[in-house]
């Protein structure tokens, strides 16, 4: 079994890299996310590696990290997502922007990977909820407002907002989820009304 590789980047695929270990020429699959923080050809790297055997194959995955590597293992484990869709979850959020939307049950976030509608991202957010590596860090941002939520201290646009995005019938969760996001992009100052427009596309994106 093989856990992780030390070589020179001989070439790239739309989806994977060779690398070269003391001449011998690894194809390993890694997420766009990965592929892209590498800076290209003849670079020497070293990637965490999951080996997946089959009856017919042996495939070889890279990461940047042991968590990264772990949250591949951790995704597989529910029903319906294989190696394809764990790496398009990979590739679009970092793990702690995964430990957030499944701590906060956001599936709208989860459901921006390719290859995951909505019934399958409920189902990642159900079964992972109780199961996010200790070793993660939640958005801090995510965590003050969801503790503030349940609090007079809140802000009274960002109370205004959730509230307004929870009587469409959007979860708590989901809401406070969007309104940090149009929070991040529009300032603090935004009034309520900006808010509850970009809480809508973030909804709905």
């Amino acid at each position: 079994m093989i856990g992780k590789l030390k070589g020179i980047i001989d070439g790239y695929g739309e989806d994977y890299l060779i690398l070269d270990v003391s001449g011998v020429g690894y194809v390993v699959h890694c997420s766009p996310r990965t592929l892209q923080n590498l800076n290209g050809r003849d670079e020497l790297v070293t990637l965490i590696i999951e080996t997946q055997v089959r009856e017919d194959s042996i495939r070889l995955f890279g990461f940047d990290s042991d968590k990264e590597r772990d949250w591949f293992r951790l995704l597989q484990s529910v029903q319906g997502v294989g190696a394809k869709v764990a790496l398009a979850l990979l590739s679009i959020h970092s793990t702690s922007d995964l430990s957030s939307a499944i701590a906060f049950g956001d599936k709208t976030a989860i459901a921006r990977a390719p290859g995951i509608g909505p019934k399958l991202a409920a189902r990642i957010v159900s079964e992972l909820k109780d199961k996010v590596p200790h070793t993660d860090q939640i958005d801090t941002g995510f965590e003050k407002l969801a503790s503030q939520t349940q609090t007079t201290n809140l802000p009274s646009t960002m109370h205004d907002a959730i509230s307004a995005l929870v009587n469409l019938g959007y979860s708590r969760p989901q809401c406070t989820a969007a309104i940090v996001a149009s929070i991040k992009k529009l300032g603090e100052s935004a009034e309520t009304s900006a808010l509850i427009r970009q809480g809508l596309k973030e909804l709905a994106s």
